[in-house]
């Protein structure tokens, strides 16, 4: 039994491959805010989050013809969008490489109500944006976008076991600074 996939969009994907402008502005609308998402999770930089974005669509309508059908369109686009976003923070200066260190902090124990569920939703995202780059990197790759350790490895050029490592870094840290911060909020409240 042969299983294919069929992209919802592959009449307007077809036309861009034809070139025809009118497509790829459909195509551009349709996935430009999600896009943009992902970038800005990665570079954290609200210009160049926009920047890099319109150049990976500029990039896939170049590239189009190589998208194969096999997966969605959406997948093949983030694909070129992280990869952008990742040669962004790659030639920065902020993209300092992390030394192998142990990091031994405790679990965070998971809230068991509703508000405080979403007073911790808006506490991680704001912690996120300020841990550094490849943290929030490993970070957004796995838990936002949903990247398993295989293939943050292989975006990254990195190990299996590295990309495991940093995130569980990563994860160590960003719970620190929950911590510190719901420290600093008790405190304000005597």
């Amino acid at each position: 039994m042969e299983s294919s996939f069929v992209n919802i969009h592959q009449d307007v994907i077809n036309a861009c491959i034809k070139g025809d402008r009118n497509a790829q502005f459909k195509i551009y609308k349709l996935y430009y805010k999600a896009m943009y998402n992902t970038c800005l999770r990665i570079v954290n930089d609200t210009a160049e989050a926009e920047d890099i974005m319109q150049e990976s669509f500029l990039d896939a309508f170049q590239r189009i013809d190589s998208y194969s059908g096999e997966g969605s369109f959406g997948s093949w686009l983030k694909r070129i969008v992280i990869n952008r976003s990742l040669d962004y923070l790659r030639k920065s200066k902020d993209f300092v490489s992390i030394e192998d260190e142990q990091i031994d902090l405790p679990e965070i124990v998971e809230p068991n109500r509703e508000e405080e569920i979403n007073y911790l939703v808006n506490e991680v995202k704001q912690a996120i944006t300020e841990l550094p780059n490849e943290y929030r990197v490993i970070l957004t790759l796995f838990l936002i976008e949903g990247y398993d350790h295989e293939e943050i490895s292989q975006i990254l050029n990195i190990s299996n076991q590295l990309s495991r490592t940093r995130f569980s870094r990563a994860r160590q840290k960003l719970i620190g600074m929950l911590r510190e911060t719901k420290r600093k909020n008790a405190f304000s409240f005597n």
